[in-house]
């Protein structure tokens, strides 16, 4: 571990940039050993980090785009201590009480997150916990939420109803989202980020910064040229790139 050679490190795993800047800065008070190695805005860019810089502590956002919190906890456990950020109360995360994971409701309260750095501090003399039975419960605990069913997005000089279920792939277009389905290109005037939170990820998967693909749709997987992976449709031409940072999701395939 790297806090039994020197300074602990930790990653910020938020998408709420002024909540991921209120935490760093408030850390710094409370914590100023701490160094923080990286910040995360999604899931994916959160095991990214967590690879690459190997922190000691992860802060982790429970609602993240592109992979939940509990996904990211499932790949951090025994790697590293977790303290989750969430937007529930106190009573609907009695989960935690099994101390494995601490936990800061938002928004943060300074005197609240000096109780976690001390608990985080005692178990830095400790291996990082197994999560995997804590992250169950707390996957009961926790409600799910309700992802879209269908989208009002504008095709040529008419608005349409597009259902989840048609959908091939969306990708970014400066301010607008382009939505893909068998027959044609219709926009949505949302960023990508914020669409991402609507769908469920275990059917759309981010393959790229800017794209994301509906499983049911990929037809199957192929490498160009150049070694990279390129995505084959069931029901159009074109192929869709998978970017470096989400390759691992077609290790298995």
């Amino acid at each position: 571990m790297n806090a039994m050679r020197g300074a602990p490190t930790a990653l910020i795993a938020e998408d709420e940039p002024e909540l991921a800047e209120e935490l760093r800065e408030t850390l710094a008070r409370v914590w100023p050993e701490l160094a923080v190695v990286g910040e995360a805005d999604d899931g994916f860019e959160a095991l990214r980090l967590i690879e690459s810089r190997a922190p000691d502590v992860l802060f982790l956002d429970i609602q993240m785009p592109g992979l939940s919190g509990l996904e990211v906890a499932k790949q951090a456990s025994g790697r590293c201590h977790v303290a989750f950020l969430t937007a529930y109360d106190e009573h609907a995360l009695a989960a935690f009480d099994a101390g494995a994971i601490d936990y800061l409701v938002k928004p943060i309260d300074a005197g609240r997150l000096a109780t976690t750095v001390a608990r985080l501090k005692a178990r830095l003399r400790q291996q990082p916990a197994d999560l995997d039975a804590l992250l169950a419960a707390l996957a009961c605990a926790i409600p799910r939420k309700p992802y879209v069913r269908w989208l009002t997005a504008s095709h040529r000089d008419e608005l349409r109803l597009i259902t989840v279920d048609e959908i091939c792939y969306v990708k970014a277009d400066n301010k607008y989202v382009v939505v893909v389905t068998a027959d044609g290109d219709s926009l949505l005037r949302r960023p990508i980020r914020e669409l991402a939170e609507d769908l469920d990820p275990d059917v759309f998967w981010q393959v790229h910064r800017s794209t994301l693909v509906n499983v049911h749709a990929i037809a199957g997987i192929a490498r160009d040229f150049g070694g990279r992976l390129r995505i084959r449709l069931r029901q159009r031409p074109e192929t869709l790139a998978v970017s470096e940072s989400f390759a691992h999701l077609f290790r298995s395939i």
